[in-house]
């Protein structure tokens, strides 16, 4: 628990400061191309492709919105609850600690036509870590999710949002591709939750072809406005 929530201090951190210079940490920036991409998103596909990493993807016409499942914080349900009404299908990056803890939420995960993308079994941040050990980190929390739910992972998604060319180099051989995001806001605060009308209008605006929206479901902002959220960007002439 504790060590989630200094990763996701570290990103909050990260997340506004635009594409780093060095492979610390990422971030999408505040400034915007003219398809309203973050140009930090747009520098690190540039950058980092050729490692089967992605911050957008190519379809212009499609949004897919993705959660971190760091711990469980009761909204997970109501989430799953709104993604089936809308018919939208998300994917849920979950920690080793979340797929032992949550079984019933991650088997509805499942059984409802959810991705599941791998958040490392212990959440530990990639470019600390030797080859051997991120090869642990990422593949026991596969194997796990192979043998407890028969669900074979391919997406991972960097703790923290630390990444370095060797470890993304290292996820390849893996068999995974690596998943970043284009758009977020800061929803991981439990205690200190942004106002929804304020976060809804945000994620609103942000929308832009390719995106992949990071969402953390501890937030109760997020529980409350996904179903505007999700209506807002339809009625934009998105794909979800």
């Amino acid at each position: 628990m504790k060590k989630i929530t200094l990763c996701a201090a570290f990103a909050a951190a990260l997340l506004m400061s635009g594409f780093p210079a060095a492979a610390a940490g990422y971030g999408q920036g505040k400034e915007t191309d003219a398809q309203n991409r973050p140009t930090g998103a747009v520098s690190f596909q540039e950058a980092y492709g050729q490692y089967s990493a992605y911050a957008l993807t190519p379809d212009d016409s499609r949004i897919i919105l993705t959660f971190d499942q760091g711990y469980e914080n009761g909204y997970t349900a109501g989430i799953l609850d709104t993604l089936r009404d809308r018919h939208v299908s998300a994917i849920f990056f979950l920690t080793g600690d979340y797929a032992k803890r949550e079984p019933e939420l991650v088997r509805r995960m499942i059984a409802e036509g959810h991705m599941l993308g791998n958040h490392g079994m212990t959440h530990a941040a990639l470019p600390s870590l030797s080859d051997k050990e991120i090869e642990t980190e990422i593949m026991s929390l596969h194997d796990y999710m192979l043998s407890e739910y028969g669900y074979e992972m391919q997406y991972f998604r960097p703790p923290c949002g630390e990444y370095d060319a060797r470890a993304l180099e290292k996820i390849i051989t893996l068999g995974y591709k690596t998943l970043f995001w284009s758009a977020a806001h800061v929803d991981w605060q439990t205690d200190a939750q942004p106002e929804p009308q304020a976060s809804l209008e945000k994620l609103t605006e942000a929308a832009h072809g390719g995106a992949m929206y990071l969402l953390h479901s501890v937030s109760a902002t997020n529980a409350e406005i996904l179903g505007s959220l999700i209506d807002n960007l339809r009625a934009a002439g998105y794909t979800l």
